[in-house]
């Protein structure tokens, strides 16, 4: 890459850092925000899901934008957006305003992940595409794991104020991004050639996307179960204290941010994306079962730390994959795959905790399964003859 190219994705990377940190800064304070407004755990719980429903509805559509209107205006337009998504939760005093940030806050990620990923797929070869996408997912993992530590220390001063602190980051990302940031050169005329909505809507059921799809669902919905509920499976069957939870949880992503770093575009190299897809998904299964037997503590900090390498492989190996097979429908992929994450990520809590309700060990038999269908359902996926993978 050369320094234009690598300025590009560093703003571009930036970008998805602020969007992922802003959507961490809740976590920390959500305990007093239930206390401020006296609600119940299931609204938060609603509100949480509000945000991935309002990405799943808009995600389609936005793919079809981003191929239409342009990559750059839906990254600007999506920052506007989740800018002023943070600050109207920081502003707001009653639950309907709340709900609407959150939404609010849906669609802004819905604009900005498919546009970011068809603007990397645009200005990177078939060979430097794994490493900026390996990139994009560890900007991702990092600011998720860096937001709630941000927002409980800006808490200390305020609860409001890391979501001001939120809004403006947003706000001047947007502006960066306006002035620093060119409509990329695509290889083909997308305005002509990309599918109707309709159209897009049918070719997920394409043999060439089909799979791909689902395991994303599969990843996501795995991740999601695991993760949204790993603190009170901990916190019941070991008492485990918060620092305990925030020292695991920190240091797994932490990992499986380098992992995506270091290992990912060698792995890639050396083995393909599906492979490593397939590889990766066992490892996950496998160590997702591991949890509900494992009792010591550093067993259960190494169970934790190697699920994390594990899911967080799959997702750039999946999206290098798909933005390969992608041609003139970069939008339309990067979409889809907003669209099923945000599918596996409200299944994925709903269902682990009715089941954790009934035994603490559930969620993470039902993950299992589901993880190995994944696994079942990659051993039958087949590169495109007609395309280097």
């Amino acid at each position: 890459m050369n320094k234009k190219q690598l300025l590009t994705l560093s703003i571009l990377l930036s970008n998805l850092f602020i969007a992922f940190l802003g959507i961490g800064l809740v976590i920390p304070v959500l305990p007093t925000l239930m206390n401020e407004l006296k609600i119940s755990g299931s609204v938060v719980g609603y509100m949480v899901a509000a945000f991935a429903i309002t990405q799943l509805i808009v995600s389609p559509i936005s793919g079809k934008m981003v191929d239409t209107i342009g990559r750059k205006i839906m990254i600007v337009a999506g920052l506007f957006i989740f800018g002023f998504s943070e600050l109207l939760f920081g502003l707001g005093r009653t639950v309907e305003i709340l709900f609407i940030s959150r939404m609010l806050g849906g669609i802004s990620a819905a604009f900005i992940m498919p546009a970011v990923t068809a603007y990397i797929a645009d200005i990177t070869t078939l060979s430097q595409r794994p490493k900026a996408l390996g990139y994009m997912s560890a900007a991702i993992s990092t600011g998720f794991i860096i937001g709630p530590g941000i927002g409980g220390f800006l808490a200390e001063f305020g609860t409001r104020i890391p979501f001001y602190a939120a809004g403006i980051l947003g706000f001047l990302a947007a502006l960066l991004s306006l002035v620093l940031l060119k409509e990329p050169t695509r290889a083909t005329d997308d305005e002509q050639s990309a599918p109707s909505i309709l159209g897009s809507a049918k070719r997920i059921f394409s043999p060439l996307y089909l799979i791909p799809f689902v395991l994303i669902f599969v990843l996501s919905f795995g991740l999601a179960a695991f993760e949204s509920l790993f603190s009170l499976f901990v916190d019941h069957k070991f008492a485990f204290t918060p620092s305990d939870i925030a020292i695991i949880i920190t240091g797994s992503g932490v990992v499986g941010a380098l992992a995506q770093l270091v290992l990912f575009d060698w792995l890639t190299k050396k083995m393909g994306e599906i492979n490593l897809i397939r590889y990766s998904l066992v490892l996950s299964a496998v160590l997702t079962f591991a949890m509900t037997f494992v009792s010591h503590y550093f067993a259960i900090l190494f169970v934790t730390f190697f699920i994390f390498v594990g899911f967080d492989l799959i997702r750039p190996a999946v999206t290098s994959y798909l933005s390969k097979i992608a041609g003139n429908e970069q939008g339309f992929v990067g979409g889809m795959n907003s669209m099923f994450t945000s599918l596996g990520n409200i299944f994925g809590p709903i269902l682990g905790g009715v089941l954790f309700d009934i035994n603490l060990n559930y969620p993470y038999y039902f993950a299992t399964i589901v993880l190995t269908l994944g696994v079942i359902l990659a051993l039958f996926w087949r590169k495109p003859k007609h395309i280097e993978i």
